[in-house]
């Protein structure tokens, strides 16, 4: 791709083989890059004459042959006169094959060094250890700690000027050094060099960086170069070198007066540094003690044998944002996006196994928050969510100068946010685009096709309650959706739906597609919760997800199920690791990224049928690891983000230095060929304007395997019915029956329901095994939902065959018995439901448990919620029963409104408990005034009410970030959690948060925060609420036509009206405007999170509850030592 015609850069050598330092970033800019490409002259075979060059120019001369890199460099850059001509600066053509002149337009290049052309950063091998090592240090590396402890104090240094960045430096003497070992600490971010080698960073200072730097000691003098940044408030450096002679003398190295600084790395005009207070003053604290981290492992990761990762770049925040988006381009160069307004940039990875810097420019192109990129049809493919406003963008480079100088918006999409659109796909053919994206952004506006039949609806039988805390209220089907269009976004089909929100996808060998759905934690404990799962995503298939207390079990006939359950987490980057120079079974395997629990998965997936099961294996993970996105580079490398929400952000890169082959595996998998086969072949006639071959679909409809049966259903439901109705109904096997019956329901009129429930009457209930014995349960569910009230007999009729199976052996039998029953009003399904709601005995999930295995650290939310662990089906007979409204003895109502007194003392998501509440508040109303009254006076419920919030003892004060981040740096020692967990309730957040499985939940759960945002992070949320507001939290002000002003978080939104929440500690108070009455709206700037919360606490009191926030709701929690 790089030839004579398209390459400008600066070239060093390295023996014999020369390397770009830097691409030229002005070469990018509008008139002189044009001009840059109309003078690029090949010379093999002419002579340069009288070219007269116009203006200031800078030249460089080289061989730049068909290959990524130049080779041969001849010359330096020069500067050239205005008038000068090419012929007086004749050179060998023998030398040559081209001559490159870059017009200079606003910058002299003759002035400018590769230092100053970007962003560089050498690249360093992260600390890690095996997955399933003992977490105890060895005994060497407690004994450099030990040393490192002890000896004279180092002293905060820095240049004269706080606001000032620094190079700040000393030499020493390395002769007959046996180990070394330093921390620094840095106020606010820095680099520490060991004779030019990175051997530390850090950008926190109240996370020291350790490093054992042994090998970089050389005898006689050796320099201790620092690259010292602050962002504001005090600055400060602060280090201690261990030098350990061979007899075990120590020597130390300390930053203090001894140390020089200057402004620029290169200067001659090195200065005395400032010298402040010694370690474990104030503001600072002693940043140096084993207490200033907050795990003994934090930041170190954990893989698997024979992996190493490498940092190649910090992102300067201020400058190129939160990356969450990768892509690698066809020449093996890094795109990331920012997720707010900082923009795309290009990284030049630097070679495996060189010490060569990782560069970094930043693109000049109107273009950001993109959360999908794809290289294909010589463009780049962008699916904004926010930024230049949320649709697929295709981005060209129109002649050929590597600037994208061409933005076209293909198609635009409805909804954003975090769970707006999402990643973008090249079909297996490499003819079509698929687009993902979550359950706030609507299918694209008139599509032209869908794989499944359009007519999509609830399907619930029941009435849904919808989330207790407003999330996703009135968000219907189809929910998160799958689609592909073409090159240029003119034609759209719908290929999957019933996500809640999936952020990526992927194909595999075999041309199958598979994305990562997310759960919604709010969920957890209740039966409706559904864990973070990867799914096969087949043509037209359909996972259930459905908003509030309405999402499918697994086992609905009418959907499909997952390849494997993940767990709780958030869905980010997906990517089979085809290309990586991985042992085989790892470039087989399809990784997933977890933001929340900072786990990389390996999935492993195994054909079975038509379509495949799945294991998870964590591959990487480390304490914090917000992890964004992931793909394989062109050099065999897996390159992954990390960052989102305002978090800093870094750039790795994974390589494999183990003893397994890392040959290129065929990853295709032929087991199953025929199964995949006839599902492709039914998958084809997924359309209208198929020829639906009908001998095969009811052959089909029978198949022992389910996504076969499912993609024959689908193929028949896009025939017209008068076609098939009768035959499949007439059918006789069972599974056959069943599948054809939810055809009938899903696409026939209420007139059809008689024949549907003659046809299900056929089948012994008795004689079929548990799934189907589900399936058939469904399919009375869809025959009442889809078709409408059957008649009193009717339902009698069926409940008379399903009441004698109730209860059953299983609890989803008895989940969906239940269901049904309640429906039907079967007069016996409420005393055998209360009895079961009182003696059922639920199972522990076995996903929580895995999880809390695998990493502590991570999991004490969850384990709070399992030491007071819910009883999910309890909780579903509970639910069900809300509705029955006949066959109630007061015994039964006594029981069951007491029931709810146990389970409110149970643990769960954020909005578990208002369910309950909620579940509790509408079962009352549905009972009679009788049982109302006999209820409250038997004391078997009473009214809710607020507790009574404590008050703070003060006196307080208007504290800042800076006030606030060195207090916590400094004084996280022997703090009180019960006074903590008391200032969390006197503040009000526990009205609006929960913590530890307790508050409230109109605010974000803020357990985990300690592992996702460092104390800079979380004192800027506090104390400046509005500089970062999240996507789900972010208010909107509404202006009507009459002049009237709404200000609250938008929870929903339809095609009239759209549902505001207007008070930010109840969510249950909310309003609804008319679209046709909006005479504007725009992003409230302000964060509902009122400011100034802290102002009435005293210094103790803000000490114990920022330890309360950062101990994750662990009593036993270092800080709390006394």
């Amino acid at each position: 791709m790089y030839g004579p015609d398209r390459w400008v850069t600066l070239v060093r050598t390295h023996g014999n083989r020369q390397e770009p330092v830097w691409p030229l970033r002005w070469r990018l800019k509008g008139k002189a890059l044009r001009l840059v490409y109309s003078q690029i002259l090949s010379v093999p075979q002419e002579t340069h004459k009288n070219l007269s060059i116009p203006g200031k120019h800078v030249w460089l001369a080289g061989s730049c042959e068909r290959s990524r890199r130049p080779t041969k460099l001849t010359a330096e850059f020069h500067e050239i006169e205005e008038t000068a001509n090419v012929t007086d600066l004749l050179i060998s053509k023998t030398l040559l094959s081209c001559v490159l002149i870059a017009v200079v337009t606003s910058v002299s290049l003759a002035d400018k060094k590769p230092g100053d052309m970007g962003y560089q950063q050498k690249p360093e091998i992260a600390a890690s250890q095996v997955v399933g090592a003992q977490e105890e240090p060895k005994k060497e590396e407690r004994t450099s700690n030990q040393v490192l402890q002890q000896g004279p104090k180092p002293r905060w240094i820095w240049g004269a000027s706080d606001a000032k960045d620094y190079y700040l430096r000393t030499t020493f003497d390395g002769s007959n050094v046996k180990s070394a070992a330093l921390m620094a600490s840095c106020d606010n971010a820095m680099v520490v060099f060991v004779n030019g080698t990175r051997v530390a960073q850090g950008s926190e200072w109240s996370q020291a960086a350790r490093a054992n730097v042994t090998k970089h000691i050389k005898s006689g003098e050796n320099e201790l170069l620092v690259k010292a940044e602050n962002q504001g408030g005090p600055a400060g450096f602060i280090l201690k070198l261990a030098l350990t002679s061979a007899k075990g003398k120590v020597h130390y190295v300390n930053s203090g007066k001894d140390w020089q600084a200057t402004l620029s790395r290169d200067s001659k005009e090195w200065k005395d540094v400032r010298v402040g207070n010694p370690l474990g003053a104030q503001p600072w604290g002693n940043v140096f003690s084993g207490s200033s981290q907050t795990g003994g492992l934090r930041d170190v990761f954990e893989l698997l044998p024979g992996f190493q990762v490498e940092r190649l770049f910090t992102v300067p925040k201020s400058e190129l944002g939160s990356w969450v988006c990768i892509t690698a381009d066809p020449q093996g160069r890094i795109i990331a996006s920012d997720q707010g307004n900082k923009g795309l940039c290009r990284i030049y990875p630097p070679k495996i196994g060189s010490d060569d810097e990782t560069l970094v420019e930043q693109l000049d192109v109107k273009m950001t928050s993109a959360q999908g990129m794809l290289f294909a049809f010589d463009s780049l493919y962008v699916c904004a969510n926010g930024g230049p406003g949320s649709g697929l963008y295709r981005l060209r480079d129109t002649n050929n100068d590597e600037a994208f100088d061409e933005v076209t918006k293909l198609k635009d999409f409805r909804g954003g946010g975090e769970h707006g659109p999402h990643a973008l796909r090249l079909s297996p053919d490499g003819k079509s685009i698929y687009v993902i994206a979550g359950n706030h952004t609507d299918p694209p506006q008139s599509f032209h096709a869908s794989r499944i039949p359009s007519n999509w609806g609830e399907d619930l039988l029941l009435p849904r309650q919808w989330d207790a805390n407003g999330h996703a209220r009135g968000k219907l089907a189809p929910g998160g959706w799958i689609a592909k269009t073409d090159p240029d976004g003119k034609t759209w089909e719908v290929f999957s739906i019933g996500y809640r929100n999936p952020y990526d996808m992927d194909f595999n060998a075999d041309g199958e597609l598979f994305a990562y759905d997310a759960d919604m934690e709010w969920d957890m404990g209740s039966p409706w919760y559904r864990p973070t799962r990867v799914v096969h995503a087949t043509s037209g298939s359909e996972f259930g997800w459905r908003s509030g207390t309405g999402k499918w079990p697994t086992y609905f006939v009418d959907s499909l199920p997952p390849a494997v359950n993940i767990g709780p987490g958030s869905p980010v980057g997906v990517s089979f690791g085809y290309g990586a120079k991985f042992p085989a079974k790892y470039q087989k395997a399809l990784y997933i990224c977890d933001w929340t629990f900072g786990t990389m998965y390996a999935i492993h997936l195994q054909a079975n049928g038509s379509s495949y099961t799945a294991t998870k294996e964590e591959f990487l993970s480390r304490t914090p690891l917000p992890l964004t996105d992931v793909t394989i580079g062109t050099d065999g490398a897996m390159y992954f983000t990390v960052g989102g929400r305002g978090a800093q952000s870094e750039l790795f890169r994974v390589t494999y230095v183990g003893d397994e082959s890392t040959e290129t595996t065929d990853a295709r998998d032929s087991r199953f060929a025929q199964q995949r086969t006839l599902r492709r072949q039914l998958e084809a006639m997924h359309s209208p304007s198929a020829d639906v071959d009908l001998r095969l679909v009811y052959k089909s409809l029978g198949d022992a395997d389910r996504h076969i049966r499912y993609a024959a259903r689908i193929a028949l439901e896009h025939a017209p019915i008068a076609r098939w109705k009768n035959d499949v109904l007439a059918l006789s096997e069972p599974k056959a029956v069943i599948n054809g019956s939810v055809a009938v329901a899903r696409q026939g009129e209420a007139s059809d329901q008689g024949a549907v429930l003659a046809a299900l009457a056929k089948i012994d209930f008795g004689k079929l095994d548990e799934f189907q014995q589900l399936a058939l349960l469904r399919a009375y569910q869809l025959a009442f939902a889809r078709l409408g009230k059957p008649t009193e007999s009717a339902a009698a009729s069926v409940a008379k065959r399903l009441d004698v199976h109730f209860p059953a052996k299983t609890r989803a039998l008895n989940r969906e018995l239940s269901r049904v029953l309640v429906y039907l009003e079967s007069p016996g399904v409420t005393a055998k439901t209360v009895a079961l709601l009182k003696e059922d005995k639920d199972a522990q999930d076995e996903d929580l448990t895995s999880l809390i295995a695998r990493n502590n650290g991570y999991a004490r939310a969850i384990r709070g919620m399992m030491e007071s662990p819910p009883n999910e089906q309890q909780i579903h007979y509970a639910f069900v029963l809300r509705n029955a409204k006949k066959g109630w003895k007061l015994d039964d109502r006594l029981a069951y409104f007491q029931w709810f007194n146990t389970a409110k003392q149970w643990s769960g998501g954020n909005s578990f408990r208002k369910f309950l509440q909620n579940i509790d508040d509408e079962a009352f109303l549905n009972a009679s005034e009788k049982d109302r009254l006999a209820v409250q006076a038997f004391g078997a419920r009473q009214s809710y009410k607020a507790p009574a919030l404590p008050k703070p003892k003060g006196p307080g004060k208007t504290w800042s970030t800076e006030e606030v981040r060195s207090l916590v740096e400094a004084g996280l020692k022997g703090r009180n959690f019960e006074n903590g967990k008391k200032m969390f309730a006197a503040t009000r957040c526990v009205i609006c948060h929960r913590f530890a499985g307790d508050g409230g939940a109109t605010g974000p759960d803020l357990t985990q925060l300690a592992g996702r945002f460092n104390v800079k992070d979380l004192t800027d949320s506090i104390i400046d609420p509005s500089k970062v507001i999240s996507d789900q939290y972010k208010a909107t002000t509404i202006r009507t036509i009459d002049g009237k002003s709404v200000t609250g978080r938008i929870v929903s939104e339809s095609e009239k009206t759209i549902t505001v929440v207007t008070d930010p500690e109840d969510a249950t108070k909310f309003v609804e405007v008319a679209r046709d009455d909006i005479d504007a709206m725009k992003p409230s700037v302000v964060s509902l999170m009122p400011k100034d919360l802290l102002n009435p606490l005293n210094q103790d009191e803000v000490l114990d509850l920022m330890a309360y926030l950062l101990s994750r709701g662990q009593k036993n929690n270092a800080m709390f030592r006394k």
